[in-house]
């Protein structure tokens, strides 16, 4: 049964709007993937970039109207959510394709300059799949998958953006080295000043380990 969808009005930046349609009930986007657009909007602006798992696109989308990339694909298996994505690229007037697909079946042969992913935090066997079919999708697969896809994308000169776990981040940071990809900045997200961190925010690019950047944290509640 299609599920029942609801239009969220996001800004990301002040003198920004975004209209997206997202599942009124399961798996929805959240403060992660916003974080990931204000981290892979620094630096200077391609010509493409490469969303993968997008989901309803809410990432790309935000750093298209960021002027961070002219155009966009979007890579998501899940049929609905190919579709609100596409739907929302159309309405917000932004260019790029959707392409209904797995990520380990991306045709990378024109490289992006900016690859960004939001990829599910936990692997299969670890704890409890959801009710909801979507949102187990969303939450339970392997990271090399999205890592290998995110290396193909970027190519040797692009630079491909994840948001992870803090818990977990030395998962990610071993796929990203498994598929030659090393990581050059990175940026903490913690809920209060005196908390531990809850999501670490990666810029990786392939070449030789070293150069890297480690950013300021970023606080949640002030």
């Amino acid at each position: 049964m299609a599920r029942v969808d609801r239009t969220t009005l996001l800004r990301p930046a002040p003198h920004l709007e975004l209209a997206l349609h997202q599942p009124e009930r399961g798996y929805r986007f959240n403060a992660d993937s916003i974080h990931l657009v204000h981290f892979a909007a620094t630096g200077r602006a391609v010509d493409a970039l490469c969303d993968l798992g997008a989901g309803c696109g809410v990432i790309g989308l935000s750093l298209l109207a960021l002027g961070a990339a002219k155009r966009g694909t979007f890579v998501e298996l899940d049929a609905e959510q190919a579709a609100r994505c596409e739907r929302n690229l159309r309405e917000n007037g932004l260019a790029g394709d959707v392409v209904h697909a797995d990520v380990e079946g991306l045709d990378a042969t024109a490289p992006c300059g900016l690859v960004v992913c939001n990829p599910p935090y936990f692997a299969p066997d670890e704890g409890r799949p959801s009710p909801d079919p979507d949102r187990t999708r969303a939450r339970f697969g392997g990271i090399e998958r999205f890592t290998s896809a995110a290396a193909r994308a970027c190519g040797p000169r692009g630079r491909a953006c994840f948001v992870y776990p803090a818990g977990t981040s030395m998962r990610l940071l071993a796929a990203l080295r498994g598929s030659g990809l090393e990581p050059k900045r990175m940026r903490w997200i913690h809920p209060r000043a005196e908390a531990p961190a809850r999501l670490l925010l990666v810029e990786a690019r392939a070449g030789r380990p070293g150069g890297l950047v480690v950013e300021s944290p970023r606080i949640e509640e002030l």
